[in-house]
């Protein structure tokens, strides 16, 4: 249970409960948010390793097996990034001014998730497509933007855990 205190007109502070962020509606949108996030990141960090692994495959194997990991990523995980940003705004709205969107670690993170997005559907996504219909040339900027959607992802847990400016 989180208590904000409010100044009052009197010089005596009054203190105010903050019970929606622990009520049962706030818990199941952070369950969401954070079960979206670990199915919107998952590939970013087990894709690289796929990739690698389909070497060893011949040519229409190894495509087939891109293919499905390009498929998986338009209709699973893009879609996941998007609820996870979402579900992260439900949270901002239920939590009764406890987190303000004015606050600096909020919007940043906002602001780093739109970008996550547009990397993945103008950069991640055509590139995973290019690399199943055989273009190799297309794997070295897929990994590449997956290492900076990583890294982004880094930034706004950092965010999300401490805080700063709060």
């Amino acid at each position: 249970m989180f208590v904000k205190i409010v100044k009052g007109r009197s010089p005596t502070m009054q203190v105010m409960m903050i019970a929606a962020i622990n009520d049962t509606g706030y818990n199941v949108m952070l369950l969401l948010h954070i079960l979206t996030a670990l199915v919107a990141f998952a590939p970013g960090f087990v894709n690289p390793m796929l990739g690698r692994q389909t070497t060893a495959l011949d040519g229409p194997n190894r495509q087939a097996v891109i293919g499905y990991l390009s498929m998986n990523g338009r209709r699973i995980y893009g879609p996941a990034l998007i609820l996870t940003g979402l579900f992260g705004f439900g949270l901002q709205g239920m939590s009764d001014s406890v987190w303000e969107f004015s606050q600096s670690w909020l919007w940043l993170a906002a602001l780093i998730w739109v970008a996550m997005i547009g990397l993945q559907h103008a950069l991640l996504f055509p590139g995973e497509k290019a690399l199943a219909a055989g273009d190799e040339t297309a794997a070295q900027r897929v990994d590449t933007i997956s290492m900076v959607i990583n890294g982004l992802l880094i930034v706004v847990l950092y965010l999300m855990v401490f805080k700063p400016g709060f």
